[in-house]
């Protein structure tokens, strides 16, 4: 038999984006314009992904907003019965073009904010004005009639305004704030030593976040996520690897999570040269880490082995250099203690100079 189909796919449309945040889960090695697929192969692909039982489309970048496709999508999506969803940094877009995305099918908007001050916000974003940007765009969401969550990063270098994240939330008119730590992949890993907060910070932010859900419960819906490294149960990282999650980069690599293609020995294959069907049932990246056969101990006997599905590959090979290894987020890890010292350490010295997301070499990448 072979595994469920998928509940989400995740469409990078591009990798280009104005911002340039330090902790983008982008690659460090970006897709350029012309290595982007075109309208009618994303077209094809929702409709793979809508005969496959995908239920949900998620639009991301990069910045999804720099296709000027974007609203053909959106309605591709919707006519094939696929909840739409758009994440977003907002800077790109403006009132006509967000009427545009609510007329197509648009379901829903992630939008993205780097803290609630305006120059500190555009100082971790590399992009003067674009708090001011993203505030209109989230009136216009809003007038337009699309439900909105606030999607709020969370790292060392704003985790002491969380308050008054959460208060902009509201007063922005967001359904739902997403508080996430910040997740070491990608341009995150490169600039970890900038972003890992203290063990202190993160229970203060635990504990301005129970507050606020018992202050505002029916007003405000805040999901949380910490940070793996001060964990003592590994996340089943999205959902249990080929379980429940599609990513689709710029060009068609299929992939189960962002950052999976830093896993060495693996071929990831792209919707151009195989259906998604195919891809998703087999694969053999998708195969070699789905269920739970190729668990090594502890996580073999593991009572928690179809809870957390092995944590994260991409997490373990960051940290321990060997993917197929317990995720050292898991207490039962004989690395785990080294993961925390590594946390505390770094988290204790003063933070870095940002390495900010680029494009390509030439651009300043230090503030």
């Amino acid at each position: 038999m072979g595994p469920e189909p998928p509940l989400a796919v995740l469409l990078e449309l591009t990798h280009r984006c104005p911002l340039r945040c330090p902790y983008c889960s982008n690659p460090l090695e970006l897709e350029r314009r012309g290595q982007e697929l075109d309208t009618a192969a994303w077209r094809d692909l929702l409709d793979q992904a809508a005969a496959l039982g995908v239920l949900q489309v998620h639009f991301s970048g990069g910045e999804p907003t720099a296709r000027p496709d974007l609203e053909d999508l959106v309605a591709h999506a919707a006519g094939r019965g696929l909840y739409t969803n758009l994440i977003t940094a907002g800077v790109l877009l403006d009132e006509a073009r967000v009427g545009r995305l609510a007329a197509a099918g648009l379901d829903h908007v992630q939008l993205s904010f780097q803290g609630a001050d305006p120059a500190e916000s555009d100082r971790i974003g590399g992009y003067q004005g674009g708090h001011r940007r993203k505030i209109a765009a989230a009136g216009w969401i809003r007038a337009a009639g699309l439900p909105l969550t606030v999607n709020a990063p969370m790292h060392r270098q704003n985790i002491a305004h969380l308050e008054a994240i959460i208060d902009l939330a509201i007063e922005l008119g967001a359904e739902r704030l997403e508080v996430a730590h910040v997740q070491y992949y990608g341009w995150g890993l490169k600039n970890r030593a900038a972003l890992i907060p203290t063990r202190a910070q993160l229970e203060r932010a635990t504990e301005v976040v129970e507050a606020a859900r018992t202050r505002l419960k029916g007003v405000l819906v805040l999901d949380y996520v910490v940070p793996d490294y001060y964990a003592h149960r590994p996340k089943a990282c999205m959902g249990g690897w080929g379980r429940q999650f599609l990513n689709i980069t710029p060009s068609g690599k299929v992939m189960p999570c962002h950052a999976a293609e830093t896993i060495p020995g693996l071929e990831f294959e792209r919707i151009t040269e195989r259906s998604l069907a195919e891809i998703w049932t087999n694969s053999a990246a998708f195969q070699r880490f789905r269920g739970t056969d190729w668990m090594p101990e502890p996580c073999a006997s593991c009572d928690r082995r179809e809870i957390d599905w092995g944590g994260c590959r991409c997490q373990a090979l960051a940290i321990l250099g060997d993917a197929a290894q317990t995720d050292p987020a898991c207490g039962k890890s004989p690395h785990h203690a080294a993961l925390v010292a590594l946390a505390e350490a770094e988290s204790d010295r003063d933070p870095p100079a940002f390495q900010y997301r680029r494009m390509t070499r030439s651009e300043p990448v230090e503030a």
